[in-house]
C-alpha cells in the first residue's frame, strides 16, 4: 500500500480508533470480573430450557414489537442457549405467524411493546411481509389483538392490523408523518481546516453534501420529498383498509395533533377503545379459560413457537412428498443475503464483503444440488468496485442457474447495482431502490496541519505519483483524472442497467442522476419486474428451476462456531456496556455512525455508489 493511501486511511480512523480503544478499556475492566461466572450461566441456561413444544392448547401467540427484524440470520441463536434474543429473522417472524394461522393448537395473536429499530432492521418493507403474515391469521379467522402504550409509525403500521386495537389511557401514538433528517459536517470540517473535493455523476447523488454543504441542495430535498411522499402514502394505503378510515382522515388527525392521545386516537378510528393492561389482560384469561384465576392466560412467545413453526408450516408437503423429501441433498434453493454496506475485501458480519460474498456465491454456482438462487439485498450500497465484483458472479450464476432478486427496504446505489441482472426482481412499494449515479470523495489536512505548524514535503517520479495524498488539495489535473474515472463508472453503470432491464439507454440515463425512488415507482419505471416480498421471490424461483414445492431451502451467512458463540456471549453478560440513551448520548451514536460509515469507504479508487449518507426515515 502506497504511503499516501496509508496515511488516507490514517486519517479516517483517526477519532474512531480513540473511540474504540475507550470502549475495549471499559468491556475487558467489566469482563475481566464476569468471564467465567458468564460463561457458568450460559452453560446452566442450555440445560435449563424448556423445548419449544410445551404449550397449551389454546395459546395466544404474543408478539413482542420490542424486537430488531433482521432480513440475515443472527449470527447467533441467543434462543438455543436460554437467553432472550433482541434479534430476530424476518424468515422466522413470518413463518411463525403463518404457522399459528394454521395451527389448531393457537387460538390468535397479541401484539403489544414498540419495535426496535437499529441500522437495517425494521425496515418498512420488511414489516409490510410481517403485516401480510399477521392478515393470513385474520383470514384464518383467528383474532389479532394488539395493546398500544407508546407506539411509533412502525409499532402503528404493525398493529393497526388487529381486530381489537386498544390503548393505554395514558399512551401516545407518536405518528406524525415520515421525515429525513441528514447531519451536515462541512462547518466542522472548515472550522478544524479539513479540505473536501468532490468528483460525481448525477444531479440527484448527494450523498457527498453532508461533507461539503450545511444544508440539504434542492435537487436532494426535490428527490427526498418524493420518496417520503411515496412512501408514506404506501403505508396509509395499508392502514386505511384495516381501520376502515380513508387516507385522508388519517392525514387530518395527524396534522391536526401531531403526537395523538389515547382518547383522541379512539375518537379518530386509530384505535378501538381505551383500557388498563390489566383489563386486556383478564380478557384475554377470559378467552383461553383462566377467567377468575391467579394463572396469567395461556400464551407462548413469538421467539418460542418459532422453533416448531417449520414442522407445521411444512407438514402438509411431508406428508405429501413422504419419498421426496428425504434429506437427500437434492432439490436445494439457495437464500443468501446481502445485507449491509458493500465494501472491498472480507467485510465486517454488518457489511457485504466483495471477496466473502463472491465466495459464497461462486460456491453456490458450481454445487449441483443447488437448482436456483435468492439474493436478498438490504443494502445502500458502497464500493463501486466491489459492487462490480460481485455482480459479476451473479452474471455467472445467471448463466448456470436461476437467480432471483428480492429487494428490502434498500436496495440503491451499489445495492442495486448487484441486483440488476436478477432473472425476476421483486420489491416492496416502500423498498428505497435506484439511486443510479458515482460520486468520488477526496480529503486533505493541509489547513488543519499547518494550525499546528506541521508542513509537509515530496518527491516524486511522476506527475500524479502523490496525488491519493492528504496533505493537500487536489489540482485541477488531479481532479480531472477522478472526474473521468467517476464519468466511465457512471456510464458502465447506466449501461449494465440499460443491458440487464433491456431499457433504452436515453431512458435510463432519465431516471438514473443519483436518484432514489419507491418500489411502486421502481416498478413503474421498469427497475423492478413485480411487487411482492420474500416468499413470493422463493416461490419463482422454484417454479423457475421446475422445483415446485419439492424443495430444501439453505441460508447463507452461517451461524457462527461455538468458540465465537462463547466469546459473543461472554460480552453480552458483561454489566455496563449498554449505552445510555440520553440527548448527549443519542448525538454521539449519531456521529459514531456517521465515522462509522467514513470508515468503510475502502474502494481502492475512491469511487462509491451509493445511497445519501445514512438515509433514515422516522
Amino acid at each position: 500500500m502506497k504511503p499516501d493511501r496509508v496515511r488516507l486511511n490514517c486519517m479516517k480512523n483517526f477519532v474512531t480508533s480513540m473511540m474504540g480503544a475507550l470502549a475495549a478499556l471499559v468491556i475487558f475492566a467489566g469482563g475481566c470480573v464476569l468471564l467465567f461466572i458468564g460463561f457458568l450461566a450460559a452453560v446452566a441456561a442450555m440445560g435449563g430450557r424448556e423445548t419449544p413444544h410445551e404449550f397449551e392448547r389454546g395459546s395466544f401467540l404474543v408478539f413482542d414489537l420490542a424486537t430488531k427484524i433482521s432480513e440475515a440470520p443472527p449470527p447467533i441463536d441467543w434462543s438455543s442457549l436460554g437467553t432472550r434474543s433482541d434479534t430476530m429473522q424476518l424468515r422466522t417472524v413470518t413463518r411463525a405467524l403463518r404457522a399459528a394461522a394454521k395451527d389448531d393448537r393457537i387460538a390468535g395473536v397479541f401484539i403489544t411493546g414498540d419495535l426496535s429499530t437499529t441500522s437495517f432492521a425494521s425496515g418498512y418493507a420488511a414489516l409490510r411481509e410481517v403485516r401480510q403474515a399477521l392478515e393470513a391469521v385474520k383470514a384464518a379467522g383467528k383474532p389479532v389483538n394488539a395493546y398500544l402504550t407508546f407506539a411509533t409509525t412502525k409499532s402503528y403500521y404493525l398493529a393497526s392490523v388487529a381486530d381489537d386495537l386498544v390503548m393505554d389511557p395514558y399512551g401516545v401514538i407518536l405518528m406524525p408523518g415520515l421525515a429525513s433528517e441528514p447531519m451536515f459536517f462541512a462547518g466542522a470540517f472548515e472550522k478544524y481546516g479539513v479540505n473536501v473535493q468532490v468528483t460525481r455523476v448525477g444531479k440527484y447523488k448527494s450523498a457527498v453534501e453532508p461533507f461539503t454543504r450545511r444544508d440539504m441542495s434542492p435537487e436532494n430535498r426535490e428527490e427526498i420529498q418524493k420518496l417520503l411522499n411515496d412512501l408514506w402514502g404506501a403505508l396509509l394505503a395499508d392502514i386505511g383498509p384495516s381501520r376502515d378510515l380513508s387516507p385522508e382522515k388519517i392525514q387530518a388527525t395527524v396534522d391536526r395533533e401531531g403526537l395523538i392521545r389515547a382518547d383522541v386516537a379512539q375518537e379518530s378510528g386509530f384505535v378501538d377503545r381505551v383500557a388498563y393492561r390489566d383489563e386486556v389482560y383478564d380478557a384475554l384469561k377470559a378467552k383461553t379459560g383462566r377467567a377468575g384465576t391467579k394463572e396469567p392466560f395461556k400464551q407462548v412467545t413469538l421467539e418460542r413457537y418459532a422453533k416448531v413453526a417449520k414442522d407445521v408450516v411444512e407438514a402438509p408437503k411431508k406428508s405429501a412428498d413422504a419419498v421426496a423429501s428425504k434429506p437427500t441433498g437434492r432439490g436445494r434453493i439457495a437464500l443468501v443475503y446481502a445485507e449491509g454496506e458493500i465494501v472491498d475485501g472480507e467485510g465486517d458480519d454488518d457489511q457485504v464483503g466483495s471477496t466473502k460474498f463472491s465466495r459464497t456465491l461462486r460456491k453456490l454456482r458450481q454445487d449441483e444440488d443447488v437448482k436456483a438462487v435468492v439474493l436478498r439485498v438490504n443494502s445502500p450500497g458502497g464500493s463501486a468496485s466491489a459492487s462490480e465484483v460481485i455482480q459479476r458472479e451473479i452474471r455467472l450464476m445467471k448463466k448456470a442457474k436461476p437467480i432471483v432478486v428480492s429487494m428490502g427496504s434498500y436496495a440503491a446505489s451499489g445495492g442495486y447495482w448487484i441486483a440488476t441482472y436478477g432473472d425476476r426482481i421483486f420489491a416492496e412499494p416502500t423498498t428505497i431502490t435506484g439511486s443510479i449515479g458515482v460520486f468520488g470523495l477526496q480529503m486533505d489536512v493541509q489547513r488543519m496541519a499547518n494550525n499546528f505548524g506541521i508542513t509537509f514535503d515530496s518527491v516524486k517520479t511522476g506527475k500524479f505519483a502523490d496525488t491519493l495524498t492528504i496533505s493537500r488539495p487536489k489540482t485541477p489535473e488531479e481532479l480531472a483524472v477522478f472526474q473521468r474515472m467517476v464519468d466511465w463508472i457512471y456510464a458502465e453503470f447506466v449501461a449494465k442497467v440499460a443491458e440487464s432491464r433491456k431499457l433504452d439507454r436515453a431512458v435510463v440515463e432519465e431516471i438514473a442522476q443519483g436518484r432514489v425512488w419507491s418500489g411502486t415507482e421502481a416498478k413503474n419505471l421498469g427497475l423492478v419486474d413485480e411487487i411482492g416480498g420474500l416468499d413470493t421471490a422463493i416461490a419463482y424461483a422454484a417454479q423457475k428451476a421446475g422445483l415446485g414445492s419439492n424443495y430444501r431451502l439453505v441460508e447463507f451467512p452461517r451461524h457462527k462456531e461455538l468458540m465465537e458463540v462463547i466469546q459473543e456471549l461472554i460480552e453480552k453478560n458483561v454489566p455496563g456496556v449498554a449505552r445510555s440513551m440520553s440527548v448527549s448520548a443519542k448525538i454521539a451514536e449519531r456521529i459514531e455512525s456517521e465515522l462509522k460509515l467514513l470508515r468503510s469507504f475502502n474502494d481502492p479508487q475512491g469511487v462509491y455508489a451509493r445511497l445519501p449518507l445514512n438515509l433514515s426515515l422516522r
